[in-house]
């Protein structure tokens, strides 16, 4: 070989000519209600060191994830903390057809600061406004954030809601109606068991009947504009039996998948 030949080869090599260019893997990128940060945080790190393939997810309320969807951003994946907001994605041409389930349950509770004594009982003719004392009840925004719009639904059915209506501190979402309550600037809120469940500086004062309010589902479907080839596999080990400890853990009920009606 020449010595211009060696050359050539050599700045070749330098500039990545004459080799396949090395492209960093694009994650798995999951659109998820902001209850979800623990378990999913969880199952992505997992699924990740299984494969070696990226998962990552943005949080928010469900209605602002939504939103931005419809608007074009690149999610692969939607996980939503009701039912009505993937039926407007849905509605909007934005899923893949035919990936939707219904992923898992919830349930509702009253909480307040872990050093609270307040004790009620959630049944029709609560006073929860007296309960308030002069304070403001923590709760995702009542007409769009999923556990706002549960939250009303159960004051409403207990009676409750006319006494509380105008004292009201609305968070944009319920982990942010949460922290109210944990750094103790509201002495109560409305929140998920699971959040509860996650934050020590909180205890839970009552649970909500089932009945009070439409049933907590999680919904999960892959959209349509995806173009991650692991998008599926993702959605495949969520609804696996070894994604199923992450969501237990943290106080969710595992739904058994595609065609459940609530």
């Amino acid at each position: 070989m020449t010595m211009t030949r060696r050359f050539w080869l050599a700045g070749a090599l330098a500039l990545g000519l004459g080799a396949p260019a090395a492209r960093a893997e694009t994650p798995v990128l999951i659109f998820a209600a902001a209850s979800l940060k623990n378990a999913v945080d969880e199952a992505a790190a997992a699924w990740s060191r299984e494969t070696g393939h990226g998962a990552k997810a943005s949080y928010a309320a469900s209605n602002a994830l939504a939103k931005q969807i419809e608007a074009g951003a690149p999610a692969d994946l939607f996980i939503s903390a009701d039912l009505a907001w993937m039926d407007a994605v849905e509605k909007a041409g934005s899923l893949r057809p035919g990936s939707r389930s219904n992923l898992l349950r919830n349930s509702l509770v009253l909480v307040a600061p872990a050093d609270s004594t307040r004790r009620l009982d959630l049944k029709p003719g609560l006073d929860l406004a007296a309960a308030l004392g002069g304070g403001r009840l923590a709760v995702g925004n009542v007409e769009a954030v999923p556990a706002g719009k549960y939250g009303k639904a159960a004051l409403q059915a207990l009676g409750a809601w006319d006494g509380v209506k105008d004292r009201l501190a609305q968070a944009e979402n319920v982990r942010a109606a949460l922290l109210l309550v944990a750094r103790g600037e509201a002495p109560l809120g409305i929140v998920y068991a699971t959040d509860a469940a996650s934050d020590p500086s909180v205890r839970v004062v009552a649970t909500f009947p089932p009945d009070s309010h439409p049933p907590i589902v999680y919904p999960v479907a892959l959209l349509k504009d995806s173009q991650n080839p692991e998008a599926g596999a993702f959605l495949a080990y969520l609804k696996s039996p070894a994604a199923r400890p992450f969501f237990e853990h943290q106080g969710f009920t595992v739904l058994g998948g595609a065609g459940e009606k609530f």
